[in-house]
């Protein structure tokens, strides 16, 4: 493999189809698309300063390495990439990507990263501003993530998350086979539409969230602020340990909380028969909703 060290390599396609090729200690600036379908390379101690570095790269490694702001839009139509202990300042990376890796990766400007993307896995990853991040992405494993961004895997399939932190409100839309173990979830809307979501030691802070969903269960979760909850919800098997604020119009399941603050349980909705409620301390029950346009 030949290496390639301690160079600025400036001008647009200044690596174009590099193939069997290392960089080390090199500034990429000056110039689109470097690294444009480069194939078997790696890169490490390194800077990309501009537009589309590394788009339709296969089986590429990075390491070490910053990606500037103006490296926007820089890893599209990529097979087979991992990045480790790198800053990534750019927004808008990696689009109809397959086979990704993130180790120890601090994304400064997350927004619309990982779009359509697939085969993803994501270890001690902290991702700012990070609106929809992963939308419409597929098998999708993350440990230790840490997220501030809204829309969070917005239509997504296939999701394994442990050990993180998400604070994004209408996280987990239109999703389907969500599981969630050992995490905290802080944000409006939570999980609306999607089918199969799954959360486990969970800690949950979501206003008006978990409605919409086609089988949910969670299993030894705690919540906070959590209001209206499960509102048209069907095949629920929830067990919160604490209490839960309220609850509106479950279509279907069971429901175990050691305490309900209100439980809103309009006939005219759902069918109440169809949940079974089953708490040691609920303090209000209506058989209206509170709006009466609803």
């Amino acid at each position: 493999m030949k290496t390639i060290e301690n160079k600025e390599l400036i001008g647009e396609r200044a690596e174009y189809f590099a193939k069997e090729k290392k960089y080390s200690k090199v500034i990429f600036r000056d110039g689109e698309s470097p690294l444009k379908h480069a194939s078997n390379i790696s890169v490490e101690a390194s800077s990309f300063e501009y537009k589309y570095p590394m788009w339709n790269t296969d089986n590429t490694v990075v390491k070490n390495s910053t990606f500037h702001e103006l490296g926007k839009s820089g890893l599209w139509y990529v097979k087979n990439m991992t990045i480790e202990d790198t800053v990534i300042h750019a927004p808008k990376e990696f689009r109809r990507s397959s086979g990704i890796t993130l180790n120890n990766v601090n994304f400064t400007n997350a927004a619309e990263t990982l779009w359509t993307c697939d085969n993803i896995r994501i270890k001690n990853v902290q991702a700012k501003n990070g609106d929809y991040f992963a939308m419409n992405s597929y098998n999708f494993y993350a440990e230790n993530l840490t997220l501030d961004g809204n829309y969070f895997l917005d239509g997504g399939k296939n999701i394994e998350i442990h050990n993180s932190v998400l604070n994004s409100k209408d996280a987990f839309w239109n999703c389907e086979n969500v599981t969630v173990y050992d995490s905290t979830i802080n944000g409006e809307y939570l999980g609306w539409y999607s089918k199969n979501l799954r959360f486990v030691n969970c800690h949950i802070i979501s206003d008006q969230g978990l409605c919409y969903i086609d089988g949910l269960t969670m299993e030894n979760c705690t919540v906070e602020n959590t209001v209206l909850a499960f509102e048209y919800s069907t095949n629920l098997s929830v067990e919160i340990t604490g209490r839960i604020d309220s609850i509106k119009n479950p279509c279907g399941g069971v429901i175990k909380a050691s305490e309900i603050g209100t439980l809103i349980l309009n006939p005219r909705r759902c069918n109440p028969a169809d949940t079974r409620i089953d708490s040691d301390i609920i303090h209000k029950i209506l058989t209206k909703d509170p709006n009466p346009n609803e």
